[in-house]
């Protein structure tokens, strides 16, 4: 059995067993799926010790990377600590370094800018101005709008993405107790989309950023993989899972891919623009709780950044930057990405072209986004 099959066995193995205890799944999106009836490793520790011996094994590339996102992830499941820039390093597989202040305030002025220039001042006030400026949108609306959103685009993403896969969405509406307003998952060409009603709101906006973000980005593009996985003897482990280096990519693609479509709207602009300074902004105050600082002090941060943001929303991600393994190398992946992209946006040239295409054929982590562009900034971070 090749070791690319005996990762994805095991890795079946834990996210059963995961399953089987109420936990969160290991595995976000399957690209090969079988339909086959796994046994549940009988505990965490089996698990570990069975991918800590693929690990030795797998020398160096993309099951090397993955490995070490398992076995780091997993051992912190079971109270393995560890400093945040280690665990960021073999999680996601990029610096957590963070920006500085002065990148910082570049960013953030570019945003206040472009929002100045539809009006909006930039105060407690900036987010309701926003959204009443992009018109609200009755959740009971906004799915028949998302896919309206998605059926217009889908012919120049497809166009600029290479991507010839078909896909079934499936939307769902669920309560939960969760820091997530959507997610997206699924296997093959099938996605699934829920929308988490306790704290899902939308605006023409969010509808639109949404069918870039979550269908044309992450569907199209999990389906896409999985479909040259299935004609192509791939090199990489075709289970996706949110701990893992290839996150970066994902999420880092799919906010800016609103841009990318839409490069002449101005409010789409300044969307992405403060969106991109609010992840900034959120990969400091992950840096702060994680070295002690006190949770009065990330709030003082917070608030000075970003005037308009509440204190129970900044207190709630600090806990789940801080607290939780999952959420603590994920949500990394989000200012990671993202700042990667916007730069490379930035450029002029085809290498944004040429990186979209290569992402919809295989899962890139850092270390071949550096390839792709070896002169581009340091992913997660110079500071």
């Amino acid at each position: 059995m090749l070791l690319r099959d005996r990762v994805e066995r095991a890795v079946r193995r834990w996210h059963s067993l995961e399953l089987a205890n109420g936990q969160d799944p290991v595995i976000d999106y399957d690209c090969a799926p079988n339909g086959e009836s796994i046994e549940p490793y009988s505990d965490r520790l089996a698990a570990l010790d069975e991918l800590s011996e693929l690990r030795a094994a797998a020398g160096d590339g993309a099951i090397a990377a993955t490995l070490d996102a398992h076995t780091t992830y997993l051992a912190a499941l079971l109270g393995e600590q560890t400093s945040l820039a280690h665990y960021i390093a073999l999680t996601q597989g990029c610096a957590a370094r963070g920006w500085s202040p002065s990148y910082l305030d570049y960013r953030g002025q570019l945003a206040q800018d472009s929002l100045a220039a539809l009006g909006i001042r930039w105060d407690v006030d900036t987010w309701k101005g926003l959204r009443e400026l992009e018109g609200e949108v009755p959740v009971s609306q906004a799915v028949s709008l998302i896919r309206e959103y998605a059926d217009k685009f889908e012919p120049s993403i497809r166009e600029l993405t290479g991507a010839t896969a078909e896909f079934r969405l499936t939307v769902e509406s669920v309560e939960a107790d969760a820091y997530w307003s959507y997610w997206l998952d699924g296997s093959g060409r099938d996605a699934r989309l829920r929308i988490n009603l306790k704290t899902a709101s939308f605006t023409r906006g969010d509808a639109y950023r949404f069918a870039l973000h979550e269908i044309l980005g992450h569907a199209l593009q999990y389906a896409n993989l999985a479909h040259t996985a299935r004609g192509v003897a791939v090199d990489w482990p075709r289970l996706l899972s949110i701990h893992c280096p290839h996150q970066v990519l994902f999420e880092g693609l799919a906010q800016v891919l609103p841009l990318v479509a839409s490069p002449d709207d101005e409010l789409v602009q300044a969307r992405t623009r403060l969106d991109h300074y609010l992840q900034l902004v959120r990969a400091e105050l992950h840096l702060m709780v994680n070295r002690g600082e006190s949770v009065r002090a990330c709030l003082n941060h917070a608030v000075k950044r970003v005037p308009f943001w509440t204190a129970k929303s900044v207190a709630d991600d600090l806990a789940d930057r801080s607290r939780k393994p999952q959420l603590r190398s994920y949500l990394w992946a989000y200012p990671a990405g993202m700042d990667w992209f916007v730069s490379l946006y930035e450029t002029t040239g085809t290498l944004l072209a040429e990186v979209l295409r290569d992402a919809y054929q295989r899962p890139l982590g850092p270390r071949e986004l550096r390839q792709c562009w070896p002169s581009g900034p340091a992913i997660g971070g110079d500071a």
